[in-house]
């Protein structure tokens, strides 16, 4: 599966500082070092609806990681999967009466936009579930020989109990694990299991839905978690920099990713930093699909909204943060950048230098996007109101939010 083209990233003056970003393992702060390649795995879309605000904002979360890291000098290797075969997609296309296979590819296209028109910049890999079976089969074969998988009326089970670090990610007990699997697509209530969180590994075919080899399971498809693991490990390997998504993933999504891959191993931890961006509200919910309460990219693309407001939109939220999208939002966004490109429109301006600075600063205390707009923000109010004699300030501004912020002046 192809990523989408990436954009150019300006080379600044300088250099960046490491990361400081908030680990939801530990509940607190660490620096980050990656070595001279540093290493992200980024939960993907289940494709089966359009790209919403809640998803923008996550990934741009973790284009700021990306762009930051960049700042350092260093290469970033990006992975980023797409959950192509799973029972929301499969439920979608049996309502709409489509292919789930059509539907997955259309959907997953209409993605590759958005994130091309937000200058999203893309994953070196981009691996779909379906292509990644061939590596999944043998990860769950194995996890059955270790004694780590288990098999109910044909499916296989993971049993949480093999990883004595099972529970490090999420911190959460036992009633609440209960609770969130249940509403994040767990079975906790199946009679037979030995746990009522141990997740499904492969699921024994069905009558009426897709199904591939898998060996000495049988056929089937895969669980949610395994998917992410087998290609994590495969292009990534143990104890990458940051495995990211939205905060509805840490329980079940990343606890149970990160045990399939340490017993498996027999590493810890899968990753050194499990972060997560706050969820989206509209009209007080969170935005989802099941609920419906969308606002999509693609439809404000449509309207005519320039995708650098969107991202602005998006940037003035720090990225831990639930909040609430509205028509003023998009619109002080809107504002913002017209502010932005009437000051670095003009030749010449107050120093830029110390912005740049600011800007670094703020996105290395934990990709601090608000005060990094609000340093700009500054900017812009002395290039209107009083000017400046540095011929080459604007395009240095323009240049630094570029790079850093990831919005085109």
């Amino acid at each position: 599966m192809h990523a989408w083209p990436a954009s150019e990233v300006p080379a600044l003056p300088g250099q960046g500082r490491d990361l400081r970003i908030h680990d939801t393992a530990t509940g607190g702060p660490i620096t980050l070092d990656p070595g001279p390649v540093a290493r992200i795995y980024v939960c993907g879309i289940t494709p089966y609806d359009a790209t919403h605000i809640g998803h923008a904002a996550t990934y741009n979360a973790f284009d700021l990681v990306q762009r930051v890291w960049l700042d350092t000098k260093r290469q970033v290797h990006y992975v980023q999967n797409v959950t192509d075969v799973d029972d929301p997609l499969l439920e979608r296309a049996e309502r709409d009466g489509l292919d789930w296979a059509a539907l997955a590819e259309k959907e997953t296209a209409l993605f590759r936009e958005d994130m091309t028109a937000l200058r999203m910049l893309p994953p070196r890999h981009y691996i779909g579930a379906v292509e990644a079976i061939p590596g999944i089969v043998p990860l769950v074969e194995r996890l059955r020989d270790l004694g780590a998988a288990y098999e109910l009326e044909g499916d296989i089970y993971f049993s949480v109990e093999s990883d004595p670090h099972f529970g490090q990610v999420s911190n959460l007990d036992a009633a609440a694990m209960r609770l969130l699997s249940a509403e994040r697509g767990g079975d906790p209530d199946r009679p037979g299991k030995k746990n009522p969180v141990d997740p499904m590994l492969w699921m024994a075919a069905r009558e009426g839905e897709p199904s591939w080899d898998g060996g000495s399971l049988g056929r089937g498809r895969p669980g949610w978690h395994i998917e992410c693991v087998a290609i994590a490990l495969d292009h990534l390997g143990m104890g990458f920099d940051v495995q990211g998504g939205g905060s509805d993933l840490v329980f079940p999504h990343h606890e149970m990713g990160a045990s399939h891959a340490q017993v498996l191993t027999g590493e810890f931890p899968m990753a050194k930093a499990y972060v997560h961006a706050g969820m989206v509200a509209l009209h007080g919910e969170k935005m989802s699909k099941s609920k419906g309460n969308l606002v999509f990219v693609s439809q404000l693309r449509r309207d005519g909204v320039d995708p650098a407001a969107i991202r602005l939109a998006l940037l003035a939220h720090h990225y831990r943060a639930d909040w609430e999208w509205t028509d003023q939002v998009l619109q002080d966004a809107v504002t913002r950048l017209g502010h932005w490109r009437a000051a670095v429109s003009r030749p010449d301006g107050p120093p830029a230098e110390a912005l740049v600075e600011e800007i670094r600063e703020a996105l290395a205390n934990d990709l601090d996007a608000p005060a990094a707009l609000a340093a700009v923000d500054r900017w812009v109010v002395l290039q209107e109101q009083s000017g400046g004699t540095d011929t080459g300030a604007p395009g240095v501004v323009s240049r630094a939010v570029d790079a850093l912020l990831g919005v085109a002046l």
